[in-house]
């Protein structure tokens, strides 16, 4: 039986399963079973030596990503450019190593932007889901790209920045939110809905991109959707890229609407 799974610590909250699972029951792939593993980042090595030779893939999460890159015997151009891996796949030589997280970022930018042609981004927080937002950005053709942070990590992001082509630009929390969102074609949110508390008025003058989906909606695009603009939530970015490790796992093209329906009815977003 050709296996796959998720592996991180905690773990036992990932909806990786709801999606992979119901992209197999849509393509009747009986014999395939998706899982998850409670795996620090220092367990992460001896784990895969170990592993059966039935597991295809694995999905990462944190605390795993960066060890999962470093172990891999290869691994792709954009997940050597993030410096983290969210995906390995089984090869004859070990483990292949990639970045989905940027094809996630990406539908999510799909999804919030339509046509539209976006030059300009503030992008909220410069932990790790800044490095896949500025390549999901990259993407859309937005070249210039506003790091609003409470610390200040600007010197980590720009040799990515650099590499995709992207100025980047330095903002606090003392400068003109108003002002500088309302000159934004697009908003991405990388931080806890916490950290946002008593600037949500100030934030919310954009099209915005928040990466947290539980609980949905967040306070940030609550109040950029009651001021028009449009929003989409984390979970279509886990989605997005899930459907890529699916395909890479199984060889088959993902069922996307069966795996966001599955992800939406478990978040209860289909109600």
């Amino acid at each position: 039986m050709p296996r796959a799974a998720v592996l991180g610590k905690p773990i036992a909250h990932s909806l990786s399963p709801v999606l992979h699972n119901a992209g197999y029951a849509a393509l009747s792939l009986s014999d395939w079973e998706y899982t998850r593993f409670e795996v620090t980042a220092e367990e992460l090595p001896r784990f895969l030596d170990e592993a059966p030779e039935d597991f295809r893939g694995f999905s990462v999460t944190m605390p795993g990503k960066f060890a999962a890159l470093e172990y891999a015997s290869q691994c792709t151009e954009r997940a050597e450019l993030i410096g983290s891996a969210n995906t390995l796949v089984r090869i004859d030589d070990g483990w292949r190593a990639d970045n989905t997280d940027t094809e996630g970022v990406l539908g999510a930018l799909n999804a919030l932007l339509g046509d539209k042609t976006p030059h300009a981004a503030l992008l909220i927080g410069s932990g790790g889901t800044a490095r896949p937002a500025l390549w999901g950005l990259a993407q859309r053709g937005v070249c210039d790209v506003t790091v609003l942070n409470r610390s200040d990590r600007m010197e980590e992001l720009r040799p990515l920045a650099g590499a995709l082509g992207i100025t980047l630009h330095k903002a606090t929390f003392d400068d003109d939110l108003v002002a500088l969102t309302r000159a934004m074609d697009v908003i991405v949110s990388t931080v806890p809905s916490a950290a946002l508390e008593g600037r949500l008025f100030d934030l919310a003058h954009a099209p915005v991109f928040d990466v947290i989906y539980d609980p949905w909606p967040t306070p940030l695009t609550i109040h950029a959707a009651a001021d028009g603009y449009a929003t989409v939530g984390g979970h279509v970015m886990l989605a997005h890229q899930s459907f890529s490790q699916f395909e890479q796992f199984t060889g088959h093209t993902a069922p996307r609407e069966q795996m966001q329906m599955a992800l939406n009815e478990a978040l209860g977003l289909n109600q």
